[in-house]
């Protein structure tokens, strides 16, 4: 599927994306990031903001990811990347990281996705590539265990279809999971009452973005 208009549009960069996610999470707040794009978020945080990261493989006061002569191949995150520590980090057992997402401790968690619902189901572990390897890893804990699930992914697939649907055609991880999605051309508010367009790029109209996406939604008024 091909839109015309997206060839004059300026899609938001990751780091754009990960700067918009930021904004929404209170000062204070613990945050587990996903594996893939979520986890460029550690090295966007601004230093006035006391945000401590969480990674479910046992580190909460995750930094920066680690360059040069900061790495050290026993201080990774859940997606195996070097990263730094802040001062006052805390590194524990694996079960104790799960035991804090299951025991409802995670404020928020960050993380991708093949397709969010408009009600907010959560599809991310599996595609119809037979020859795709699943991976489940920790987001079925994380979608059900943290106050606060937000989204961060691509507005389109590779073929231009929109990855925010009526319903999942891949294979769900959580039920009505998601709060918010952050693509490369919005911020879309999963409520109850349906999504709900906060923001988007400039040089695309709300009636442009609601013809791409697909599916019923509202601007914000």
């Amino acid at each position: 599927m091909t839109h015309a208009f997206l060839q004059n549009v300026v899609r938001r960069s990751q780091a754009q994306i990960a700067q918009r996610i930021i904004q929404d999470i209170p000062d204070g707040a613990h945050v587990n990031l996903g594996i893939g794009q979520p986890m460029s978020l550690s090295n966007h945080l601004p230093p006035d903001r006391e945000i401590l990261l969480h990674s479910e493989n046992g580190l909460l006061g995750m930094g920066p990811l680690a360059v040069g002569e900061q790495i050290d191949p026993d201080i990774v995150n859940a997606g195996k990347q070097a990263v730094t520590m802040l001062p006052g980090a805390a590194l524990f057992h694996h079960a104790d990281s799960f035991a804090m997402i299951r025991g409802g401790h995670i404020d928020c968690c960050v993380l991708g996705a093949f397709q969010v619902s408009v009600k907010g189901d959560l599809a991310n572990w599996r595609t119809a590539d037979p020859k795709a390897i699943p991976a489940v890893g920790g987001a079925m804990d994380l979608a059900l265990g943290v106050k606060k699930l937000f989204v961060m992914m691509e507005h389109l697939t590779k073929s231009g279809q929109s990855k925010i649907v009526e319903r999942c055609t891949y294979p769900l991880t959580a039920l009505e999971a998601v709060d918010c999605i952050y693509t490369d051309l919005a911020t879309i508010e999963v409520t109850a009452q349906g999504l709900v367009a906060l923001d988007w790029v400039e040089g695309l109209s709300f009636e442009q973005l609601h013809d791409l996406t697909g599916v019923a939604m509202a601007q914000r008024s």
